[in-house]
């Protein structure tokens, strides 16, 4: 099966012969944004942890798994149905993020949404690639 991803730093589209979906690059970074969710939450206060911490977490990890999801689907409106839900997620996330910030629980939020933006472009590219439009 042959899947696209999107160097994000260049804008061109990489054509690769995946075999899992850990060989997809916007699987790859969507983890990352998984474990730096999980590494910035542990600080929220004790008051968050079944609010705001639990709702920022469970959007993160639903964009690689739906990404996975996807990937192993046969048709295409299928793989586009997961990979829309992994790009609704991962908006979900932003506006997480933003507001983590205004209540002044994160500092600076800039390295974060960079990685947000990073993932969304590659998740982009894959559903263009498969014949999706955004």
């Amino acid at each position: 099966m042959k899947e696209e991803t999107v160097d994000s730093s260049e804008n061109i589209v990489d054509r690769v012969k995946a075999k899992s979906f850990e060989d997809l690059m916007v699987w790859q970074k969507a983890h990352q944004l998984v474990l730096e969710v999980y590494r910035i939450t542990k600080e929220y206060p004790q008051e968050e942890k079944f609010a705001l911490v639990s709702q920022m977490r469970r959007a993160a990890v639903s964009v690689p798994a739906n990404i996975t999801e996807g990937f192993r689907k046969r048709g295409i409106r299928d793989k586009l149905k997961f990979y829309n839900i992994a790009q609704g997620s991962l908006d979900e996330l932003n506006y997480y993020i933003i507001l983590s910030k205004d209540l002044d629980y994160i500092h600076d939020n800039e390295h974060i949404l960079e990685q947000i933006e990073e993932v969304a472009k590659l998740l982009s590219g894959l559903i263009n690639s498969i014949g999706g439009k955004r």
